[in-house]
């Protein structure tokens, strides 16, 4: 696996991944940034929720779960010293879909977190406290 970072410019850089998409990432306005994309600590959490979503929806469509929709809301806390590094995360998952029970998104969350999320079990070897949870919805409810 491979990628490039360029400088864009003040705080922008454009990262370009080993299968060919960029992304922007950019610095405030008050530390040289235009705000023109996440910042880069922004984009760890976005892999790792990324991570974690594809392994729970990987193994909720093995086990033949009739999942509509799954999100997952990822909030952390950072060291107030520099470097301010993740203390602790929490992912919760969001799952929508007919007749979805406990146990079977119970699996799906905790194969993910034990398991099967490189990006999570990395953080956690790291020192980061990750917590995870999921709320199951029907289609109906979901907003």
């Amino acid at each position: 696996m491979k990628a490039t970072i360029t400088w864009g410019g003040d705080a922008k850089f454009i990262g370009k991944s080993g299968s060919g998409h960029d992304v922007v990432m950019d610095g405030p306005p008050d530390h040289g940034g235009q705000n023109q994309g996440p910042r880069p600590m922004e984009m760890l959490l976005l892999g790792l929720g990324g991570c974690t979503s594809f392994d729970v929806m990987s193994i909720l469509t093995k086990a033949r779960a009739d999942v509509t929709d799954c999100v997952a809301e990822i909030t952390a806390e950072r060291a107030d010293a520099v470097p301010a590094v993740f203390t602790k995360i929490h992912i919760h998952f969001i799952v929508t879909g007919r007749d979805l029970r406990d146990p079977v998104v119970k699996r799906a969350v905790d194969l993910s977190a034990e398991k099967y999320c490189s990006a999570s079990i990395m953080l956690e070897k790291g020192g980061v406290e990750i917590t995870h949870d999921f709320e199951i919805r029907a289609p109906e409810d979901a907003q």
